[in-house]
């Protein structure tokens, strides 16, 4: 059965969907630009983190990019090769872990402790990243992921954009479930 946001209870997802799980290590807003930084817990609304600024708006923002998420251990890899990163610096507003980014897909939706998201496309880098190296964009993006295919080994790298579907306060540590909406079925898809 839908819950009240067209979202199959558990049950029906451990029959007829793939869920991934993890949590949200850190909560990121700025005043507008990068990096953001940390705040313990955030009202999302339709337009993102209460707060939350862009230096951008006419490319950052709007419901369609209403938050970005991005893995930890993305930054933890990156960082391993060099980067100077840090949770907060790709501008993210939701630093996850646990979730296997390379399995999300546009259209997923995502429950963020009393939000509800959905997928709508990956980040493409922006010029602001060149702060933490020139190579940076090359090793989180390429002509695949910018092409909308989901087989890029670097699929989910540069982060992904969400819309809000449900209001909701996030509190660091809070859980983030993802359920892949390709794998339901027809029957709940009409409730969705």
């Amino acid at each position: 059965m839908p819950d009240r946001a067209g979202v199959p209870d558990a049950g029906a997802f451990a029959r007829n969907s793939t869920c991934l799980q993890g949590s949200i290590v850190q909560i990121n807003a700025s005043r507008g630009g990068l990096p953001k930084h940390p705040i313990a817990s955030g009202y999302i609304g339709e337009l993102g983190i209460e707060g939350d600024l862009h230096a951008h708006p006419q490319i950052h923002g709007g419901p369609a990019k209403a938050i970005l998420l991005i893995a930890a251990e993305v930054v933890h890899d990156l960082t391993a090769r060099g980067f100077s990163l840090f949770y907060g610096a790709l501008g993210e507003n939701l630093t996850t872990q646990g979730i296997a980014i390379s399995q999300l897909r546009i259209g997923d939706r995502l429950r963020a402790g009393g939000a509800l998201l959905e997928i709508t496309k990956p980040r493409g880098p922006c010029q602001a990243l060149r702060i933490y190296g020139e190579s940076l964009a090359a090793q989180i993006c390429d002509a695949r992921v910018k092409a909308l295919d989901p087989l890029s080994p670097r699929w989910g790298m540069s982060g992904f954009y969400a819309r809000v579907v449900e209001p909701g306060i996030v509190r660091t540590n809070d859980t983030i479930e993802s359920y892949n909406r390709l794998s339901i079925s027809p029957l709940l898809q009409e409730h969705s």
